[in-house]
């Protein structure tokens, strides 16, 4: 084996209409590796070419993306990113993505060599700080992480996209303390091969590593160059380090110098956010990145996000995340005026809603050009693109999914409009030719200023009262009553058995622990979690990995966790079981999750919006319900319903078709919820008004 590590060649130029790869050799090779194998970490529905991923490395301001070559044929990926889409990354800090090696060379020197020379490139280039994301279910990836030294700061378990968010500040604590460490254990760190030998281990524990000192967030790092020890704490909201020590070999402890990184992290200011109301709307732009949200009536959550166009237009707030500006707000009539300066490049924006509409306007000095990104929040209902389909809102329904590569997503004929249509909402847009469908919810916008300098974007935000509520008509003729089998042990936190007859409802593997999707200690086939807000822009509703700590048997069928004040039980009925969740007064959603016993390719029944739609599992990634059936391996169909008198218009279920199986959880804002699960012959038939 003739292992080489050589960076992408030659980067990417402009060729007529479009990026092409300068050297198409190593896009093409990229491309292919990745749609050879299903778990590379940046999947595409449909695959990507080489032109969609030298596109790719343009778009992200790629800092440094490394080949590994094994007697010349490719074999591993590292990218090192300013942005990647989803995330924005603050001075200082660069963001790992598309890190893949080819499977038969897992195990060997590929993944330390391509991490080894990804970390020495950012100590050359001063960026200090290394941001990474790894799903959880993968062990082995979350494991060699924490073995080199990646900290968790903030969530510590897999919010909507999968994904857990780690840091290394070693490059940081190096860079600060390196001329004063002396020239011996300077010479120890000079004959350093990996970062594993480095760092003390870190468990595999899915909790924060941060350390509140003074009122200021910490993590604390523990060194072994040599015969050496360096002792370190990072602040890590500044991203600078407050204090190092070195532990001579003879015991000898002495404080040591610390030298400021050479660049400066902006810290949020405390802005609070601006709102201003027409009618059933309220527009909030948020007082550090700019970030607007229009909020209607009747929905929970915001119906609209629309990110901040740097005044970088290289460098775009991510969807997910934007980072903290030097902005001013500026009421101006029906809205607020944005400037954001930077050096001699200003952007400016006017934010007003008229008739029913967001009316974003911008101007700028300096580049000429800018993308933002926009999510539309509806979570029911149907989306119909500029070919008038309809499909049912959803991620990976209608449009592929390629967030994790934004340059493989569609663009959708100019001149025509894109409509979400929800139970109460209507959101509308024009396709203007610099807009791309990233996923059914989510767009890609490029800035373009017309004749008079100014680029300007509607969107059409209507709404309307709600419709009656509907409810299943009769289901046909169900089987005869049949012996129930619930079990439910507290070492598994949930429900690890329940049969109606002959008919496995649920999926469990207890006594074992296994991972489900992004879900890496799936135990129990129904359980409760409490999650972050299904509408939270940074992390989205979780994976419904559980709290530490024990659970009590305080019913028979029931279950309560004295560590987060969750609690749920189970009354048992000649129709099915329902579910009753307590939750302690929080700003957390609390979600009942169960893996069904189904197929991989289950069918599924789902009420949206009023209108009921058959799908299959295979059809889609994830997508919403007010009520839903899944089709059991043995042809009976599961049911779920809200099981409240007057249920909560905003308890809804959410379906995630996983490798592993379908995942669903009863979602609630409620302390207190309640869920109707049932077996029958028939799924959910038509669907007819509530008189």
């Amino acid at each position: 084996m003739a292992l080489t590590i050589r960076p992408y060649e030659e980067g990417i130029r402009p060729c007529g209409e479009g990026i092409r790869p300068h050297g198409e050799g190593d896009a093409q090779a990229v491309a292919e590796l990745y749609n050879r194998h299903r778990d590379n970490p940046n999947p595409v529905a449909g695959g990507i070419d080489a032109a969609q991923l030298a596109r790719e490395l343009a778009e992200r301001e790629t800092a440094t993306f490394l080949l590994a070559l094994d007697d010349g044929r490719l074999v591993g990926t590292f990218g090192l990113f300013h942005h990647t889409g989803r995330r924005s990354a603050r001075a200082g800090e660069l963001i790992a993505d598309m890190f893949f090696v080819h499977p038969a060379h897992r195990g060997g020197m590929v993944t330390g060599r391509l991490f080894t020379e990804a970390v020495e490139w950012m100590m050359r280039s001063g960026c200090l700080v290394l941001r990474l994301t790894v799903n959880p279910a993968n062990t082995v990836a979350f494991r060699l992480y924490r073995r080199v030294g990646c900290v968790s700061v903030g969530r510590a378990v897999p919010g909507e996209d999968g994904n857990v968010e780690l840091y290394n500040y070693i490059p940081l604590v190096l860079r600060s303390v390196f001329a004063d460490l002396g020239e011996q254990a300077t010479a120890a760190l000079g004959s350093l091969t990996s970062f594993a030998s480095v760092t003390e281990s870190r468990d595999d524990e899915l909790r924060s590593d941060v350390r509140v000192v003074d009122g200021i967030r910490t993590v604390d790092y523990c060194l072994a160059l040599g015969a050496f020890r360096l002792d370190a704490t990072v602040d890590v909201d500044r991203g600078t380090v407050r204090e190092a020590r070195l532990t001579e070999p003879d015991g000898t402890v002495r404080a040591l110098r610390i030298a400021q990184p050479p660049y400066r992290v902006r810290t949020p200011r405390g802005v609070p956010p601006y709102r201003f109301t027409e009618g059933p709307l309220t527009c909030e732009v948020d007082g550090e990145d700019g970030t607007v949200s229009v909020l209607a009536a009747g929905h929970h959550g915001p119906v609209f996000v629309s990110t901040w166009p740097s005044c970088r237009a290289d460098r775009p707030a991510g969807w997910r995340e934007g980072e903290p500006r030097a902005i001013t707000l500026e009421p101006v009539e029906g809205g607020v005026r944005v400037t954001e300066r930077d050096g001699g490049a200003t952007v400016t924006g006017t934010f007003t809603l008229q008739g029913g509409s967001l009316l974003q306007e911008f101007t700028r000095t300096g580049s000429a050009t800018g993308r933002v990104f926009q999510t539309v929040g509806l979570r029911q209902g149907a989306f119909t693109d500029t070919e008038g389909r309809t499909h049912p809102i959803g991620l990976g329904v209608g449009v592929r999914d390629a967030s994790e590569i934004v340059a493989a997503s569609e663009v959708p004929a100019a001149g025509s409009i894109l409509t979400w249509q929800g139970s109460a909402v209507r959101v509308s847009l024009p396709a203007d030719g610099r807009l791309r469908l990233v996923h059914s919810t989510l767009l890609e916008r490029g800035l373009e200023p017309g004749a008079d300098g100014v680029s300007r974007m509607r969107t059409e935000i209507g709404t309307g009262p709600v419709p009656p509520e509907r409810t299943p008509t009769a289901t046909g003729t169900d089987a005869p009553t049949t012996p129930r089998r619930l079990e439910v042990e507290p070492a598994a936190g949930g429900v690890t058995v329940w049969q109606e007859g002959a008919t496995k409802v649920l999926r469990s593997p207890y006594p074992r622990v296994r991972s489900y999707g992004y879900h890496p200690r799936w135990s129990a086939g129904l359980w409760a979690t409490r999650e972050n807000s299904r509408h939270d822009r940074s992390a989205g509703l979780g994976w419904g990995v559980p709290a530490p700590g024990a659970w009590e048997a305080k019913h028979p069928l029931g279950l309560y966790a004295p560590h987060t004040g969750l609690g749920w039980e189970i009354t048992t009925t000649d129709d099915g079981v329902r579910v009753d969740v307590h939750a302690p007064d929080t700003d957390r959603e609390n979600v009942l999750w169960l893996t069904p016993h189904t197929a991989p390719k289950a069918a599924v029944v789902i009420e949206s919006a009023g209108e009921r739609r058959e799908l299959a599992a295979a059809d889609f990634r994830q997508i919403w319900a007010r009520r839903a059936s899944v089709r059991l391996t043995d042809g009976r169909w599961l049911h779920l319903a809200p099981a409240a008198a007057t249920p909560s218009p905003y308890d809804e279920f959410v379906l995630r078709a996983t490798p592993s199986g379908l995942l669903l959880g009863g979602v609630s804002a409620e302390r207190e919820s309640a869920w109707l699960l049932s077996v029958h012959d028939t799924p959910l038939l038509a669907l007819t008004p509530t008189t």
